[in-house]
């Protein structure tokens, strides 16, 4: 198995639930900044041109929430699925709507500030992304009131998902402060026994100091993932693609 792609990407969200997982798997970083994730070579695994892909055998897919709910059905033992179907719904519908409502925003923010080049920039999208985001994080302040956890009683791929989303929204106030229902749910994921998986290596001004344990499984170094001439003020330069 090999998963393409290298935190503070979205990679971070599959291979977080590899590390819980304990699954054995090739982490093959990306040269996002020289464009290798656009190569003929990636796109013949992911023509979407995005990070992160997974290949496993004859398998090749992309999109990081896709990538995690495979990773638990086909080898995760069922680990972080509710059995319920109900539950199992709701986490399904979780999964959507942070990455539709909650993260889709914040690219906008990411894309306008520090990703496009400045002659494609529209700054007045950013305080209307802000916007965006902050109605939809209302109804999940909303529904997490009295939980523990996104769906049911214990972890799941919502979770982890949630965790992730929502610390993008939280870097350098960015969008928003947790509240203390939010940072509740949110410390479940970030007190398991394999925490958060950060870069192998510091990346100076891309990723907040409190995202950065160890990272468990890289198979070579991602000197280029984030080079220090290419300084980026916020995560949200390296948290591109899927």
């Amino acid at each position: 198995m090999k998963l393409y792609g290298t935190p503070p990407t979205r990679a971070t969200r599959p291979i977080w639930l590899l590390n819980e997982l304990e699954i054995d798997c090739e982490i093959i970083p990306l040269d996002i900044p020289a464009g290798e994730h656009q190569g003929a070579a990636f796109l013949a695994i992911n023509p979407f041109g995005k990070a992160p892909a997974l290949v496993d055998g004859d398998l090749a897919m992309a999109e990081s929430v896709a990538i995690m709910m495979y990773l638990a059905e086909a080898h995760g033992g069922e680990r972080f699925l509710p059995t319920d179907p109900a539950e199992r719904a709701l986490m399904h519908q979780w999964n959507l709507f942070l990455v539709a409502e909650i993260e889709q925003p914040l690219w906008r923010m990411g894309l306008h500030t520090v990703i496009y080049p400045e002659a494609e920039r529209i700054a007045a999208d950013v305080p209307l992304a802000r916007r965006d985001c902050l109605r939809m994080l209302a109804p999940l302040e909303t529904h997490l009131q009295g939980r523990e956890y996104m769906v049911g009683s214990g972890l799941t791929v919502a979770d982890f998902n949630a965790a992730y989303t929502l610390d993008w929204a939280d870097e350098d106030g960015a969008c928003w402060r947790p509240s203390p229902t939010v940072a509740a749910s949110w410390s479940a994921c970030m007190r398991g026994p394999r925490p958060r998986p950060a870069s192998p290596r510091p990346l100076p001004g891309c990723m907040p100091a409190k995202s950065r344990p160890a990272f468990a499984r890289t198979s070579r170094p991602s000197s280029d993932c984030c080079p220090a001439s290419d300084r980026c003020p916020s995560d949200k330069h390296q948290r591109t693609n899927a």
